[in-house]
């Protein structure tokens, strides 16, 4: 195992390492040295790695996998790993969905303050919603039909209720009531479409709040989470072998289910109870 990562090791300063010290030999001699070199290889590789894998990070549950398994000599590990890639793919997901609706909800924001800036220029309201829609881009494959309601003298609130179904897009259905109330009774849209900005900002705020104060749980959740591993490398620091006890004695079995099983349990139990207070 030793002699491996060693050869491991070495091939990597052999592909990156020797031939930089032999182009820095090479630029000192010339009098052409560019310090940001290093550091401009070392972003081409991290994004090759980004480009090879193409938002598909489950997959490197894999390797981890592999690297257990020659550790502890068993082919558990592969399986778990094999069986973590949906619930990895799950979770990044969700993640990415939850990323795109908060950018979304900041676009409606920026939406309701570029209307507001069209109408106050003197622009009509059908004109000034064109512009602020095509400037932000928030609203996507929808765009195009509130823009031509917009455009071609349609039912503007429909479109911006229709829209505002949409995830992260909840927003314009306060916009769809300012031009509807304004339509009906005359009222000054762009005041309503400026309290309506500075709501919907206070309201980025609170979450933006809500989410800092969250924070310090959801770094405790983490680490409760890494105890099992540091634990683990704990006793092969001081020469327990605990890979191999655990995947190759009965008692290690039990003790490597019924602690995933807790670790999985209070992991979850864990995070419902941060998620009530963040959607509370």
């Amino acid at each position: 195992m030793y002699a491996a990562a060693l050869c491991a090791v070495t091939a990597v300063w052999l592909l990156v390492g020797n031939g930089r010290t032999r182009r820095r030999a090479r630029g000192m001699l010339s009098g052409e040295v560019n310090p940001s070199e290093p550091r401009e290889r070392w972003g081409n590789v991290r994004s090759r790695i980004r480009a090879g894998l193409k938002g598909r990070w489950e997959w490197l549950c894999l390797p981890v996998a592999s690297v257990l398994a020659v550790l502890g000599q068993s082919v558990l590990p592969m399986i778990a790993g094999a069986a973590a890639i949906p619930v990895v793919r799950r979770w990044l997901r969700r993640r990415r969905l939850r990323a795109k609706r908060e950018v979304r909800a900041d676009g409606v924001v920026d939406l309701c303050g570029a209307l507001v800036g069209e109408l106050r220029a003197g622009h009509e309201p059908g004109q000034a919603l064109v512009v602020a829609v095509r400037s932000t881009g928030v609203m996507g494959e929808t765009a195009f039909r509130v823009s031509a309601a917009a455009r071609f003298g349609g039912d503007v609130p429909k479109a911006l209720a229709q829209a505002a179904g949409e995830p992260g897009l909840e927003g314009l259905a306060g916009v769809a009531a300012c031009w509807r109330v304004a339509v009906g009774s005359g009222a000054g849209l762009a005041a309503g479409l400026d309290r309506l900005e500075s709501a919907l900002r206070a309201e980025r705020r609170q979450r933006e709040e809500l989410r800092a104060q969250l924070a310090g749980a959801w770094s405790t959740v983490a680490v409760l989470a890494l105890l099992p591993v540091l634990g683990t490398g704990l006793g092969a620091a001081l020469g327990a072998d605990p890979l191999r006890v655990l995947f190759h004695s009965p008692a290690g079995l039990f003790c490597l289910v019924t602690g995933g099983l807790l670790e999985v349990c209070g992991l979850l139990w864990a995070a419902r109870i941060v998620r009530a207070g963040e959607a509370a």
